[in-house]
């Protein structure tokens, strides 16, 4: 056989790759990299840029207030403007820890406040238009700016509070990098039309649910979390599409001033008007050109609960929904057997960070009486190394401080805590550590108190049971964890606890039955990190929450909409029998009575019963 003869039959599979294929995939993977490019582009984060102020900077000097106060303009001099502003009010801001002046600030009179609500109302409209790709984009920046520049951030927040780095890097910047993240990745999610199930008698129609924005919402918040509390509720505002009005408590004027100055510089790196969001500085007697505004359809309040009352009232004005945060007295129920060492370093945390002002801080620890002499050695120990002080080198000092526990905001509460504390030790409770004022031994000014700490406090004194945002820390003995249970709703708060126990079923059994918003099992306050969740309490502690679904939809408009199905082959009609003027009382009832019956009696013979009196009824 001659190679003429021999067939050679050629495979495909493994020969050369067809260039038609080749050129599909590479023009395929050419278009993949430049949507993604194009995608890319428009995804990143707008660059702007804000100058730190000079406060924070270790050779800045000023002017130590001999008498530090919001009105200090006014008994000392050279704190006011060359020339003040006549019948206008001043804000003095100056730094707790140290007492140095920082500023002092024109109060936001009336008509300035109606003036920003008006702005603010005249750049909502256009916002509203934007799309959740552009609200991310916003979003995006400011998570990209305050981790570049968190530690200029919690300088700002230390000078104006007298809080630690540490404190401010845990209360500032986690907490709100935690909510701009949730916002990017889910805020979309959260606030898109949503298709709602029908019943049989509607199964020609479907049914969605809208969050559309309101208009003008307001937040007005408390000092101790100067950039989270401002941040916080402008950032749900603007990506629900609403503008926002924020004002801020007299003692941080300062800092949420530059706070704020950031995220419209934001908005206009961005290209959107800066007037989205505005800043009221202005003391309690002249807020309520902001509370009784007909412009303003939602108050988010953070603060107490006398001031809170005050909010709700004025509100009612023109009926505006409020959702009122106002403090709680949460506690930590330590259950029998519980490895107190594993977990004393949470509990220390739990009291005595952010020098105990935190409205989720543990202001009871409920331990069993078998590890109560345990507990109370493990709390003295460690509490009696707190350093107080402050975080910012300042001019003179030589070296950076180190402290554990910052300034309080102000030292007028000061009498009121050392009087409960002599009288819960006049009642059999036994003070440890601290009990008094603190004073700087360089500085010889601040706003400081000793960390403190007393056990066996009884669960029913005044002590136990008003709310004390102070670095005291009350220990409590219980019996049984019945009565741990009762003793931790005793309270007329109901904000957080914290559940510490070996058996996770046990601590979730408990957790149940508590009278609060919020439970943290083997931790504490981690519930707010997770910003997928409600945050807020019950009974004297508010109503209403923020952060998560409930949060972001508070500040929407929930508008249902209900279309045909098939509109070009059904639609509501009314049938004969039950039209205007209705023809037969008798024949009428028999009819709808019959299609009730048909559609939710209980049992098929009902139903097939109550069809026939329906088709009996619209046949006549």
């Amino acid at each position: 056989m001659s190679y003429h003869d021999v067939d050679y039959d050629y495979d495909d599979e493994g020969g050369i790759i067809d260039p038609v294929w080749l050129l599909t995939i590479c023009f395929a993977l050419g278009i993949w990299l430049v949507v993604n490019r194009y995608q890319s582009l428009l995804n990143r984060a707008i660059f702007f840029r804000l100058a730190p102020p000079p406060q924070i900077k270790e050779t800045w000097t000023a002017q130590k207030l001999p008498e530090p106060s919001l009105e200090a303009h006014l008994s000392t001099d050279g704190l006011l403007p060359a020339i003040p502003l006549e019948g206008r009010k001043y804000i003095t801001a100056y730094d707790p820890a140290t007492a140095y002046h920082l500023d002092t600030m024109l109060a936001d009179s009336p008509q300035d406040i109606t003036k920003k609500i008006a702005e603010a109302y005249q750049a909502q409209p256009e916002w509203a238009k934007t799309s959740f790709h552009d609200r991310r984009r916003v979003m995006r920046s400011l998570k990209k700016w305050l981790v570049e520049n968190q530690e200029t951030c919690a300088k700002v927040a230390c000078r104006d509070t007298g809080k630690t780095m540490l404190d401010a890097a845990l209360g500032e910047i986690i907490t709100t990098c935690a909510k701009l993240d949730y916002l990017i990745n889910h805020g979309e999610r959260v606030l898109s039309p949503e298709k709602r199930y029908n019943n049989l008698l509607m199964f020609y129609k479907s049914s969605y649910v809208y969050y559309e924005p309101l208009g003008v919402v307001s937040a007005i918040v408390s000092w101790n979390y100067p950039l989270h509390n401002a941040w916080s509720p402008i950032m749900a505002a603007l990506f629900s599409g609403n503008s926002v009005v924020i004002k801020c408590s007299e003692h941080v004027v300062w800092s949420t001033s530059w706070f704020v100055q950031a995220i419209r510089e934001c908005l206009k790196a961005c290209g959107h008007s800066e007037d989205l969001v505005q800043l009221v500085c202005c003391y309690p007697e002249d807020a309520e050109a902001l509370t009784k505004s007909p412009f303003i359809r939602h108050i988010t309040f953070i603060g107490s609960e006398r001031v809170g009352r005050i909010v709700a009232q004025a509100a009612t004005e023109y009926l505006t929904p409020v959702t009122l945060e106002l403090g709680g007295k949460d506690p930590a129920i330590i259950l029998p057997s519980t490895d107190l060492h594993k977990y004393i370093s949470l509990l220390m945390r739990g009291v005595y960070q952010n020098a105990g002002q935190n409205c989720i801080g543990i202001e009871r620890i409920l331990v069993h009486e078998s590890q109560y002499d345990e507990l109370f050695e493990l709390f003295t120990e460690r509490a009696d190394k707190l350093r107080p002080g402050h975080s910012l080198k300042s001019p003179g000092d030589g070296v950076a401080p180190v402290a554990d526990v910052g300034a309080m905001i102000a030292g007028d509460r000061f009498p009121g805590l050392q009087h409960a504390i002599q009288e819960a030790v006049t009642q059999g409770a036994t003070l440890t550590v601290g009990g008094e004022p603190w004073t700087h031994p360089y500085l010889e000014r601040g706003s400081y108190f000793k960390p403190t700490l007393l056990g066996d406090v009884n669960p029913d004194s005044a002590i136990a049971q008003s709310e004390l945002f102070a670095p005291i820390g009350l220990i409590i003995k219980y019996e049984t964890v019945e009565q741990a249970i009762e003793i931790a709703n005793s309270t007329r708060y109901g904000l957080g606890a914290s559940i510490f126990g070996p058996v996770r079923d046990e601590c979730l059994k408990v957790a149940k039955r508590l009278h609060c918003g919020m439970v943290a099992v083997n931790d504490f306050g981690v519930f707010y990190l997770n910003q997928d969740l409600p945050f807020g309490g019950t009974k004297a502690s508010g109503y209403g929450r923020f952060g998560g679904p409930e949060g972001l939809r508070a500040l929407t408009n929930t508008k249902a909409i209900v279309v045909d199905r098939w509109g070009w082959a059904i639609q509501t009609t009314i049938p004969a029998v039950l039209d205007y003027p209705v023809r037969s009382v008798t024949q009428s009832w028999d009819f709808i009575s019959g299609l009730i019956g048909f559609l939710y009696a209980d049992g098929w013979r009902t139903r097939i019963d109550a069809l026939m009196k329906l088709i009996r009824a619209s046949g006549r």
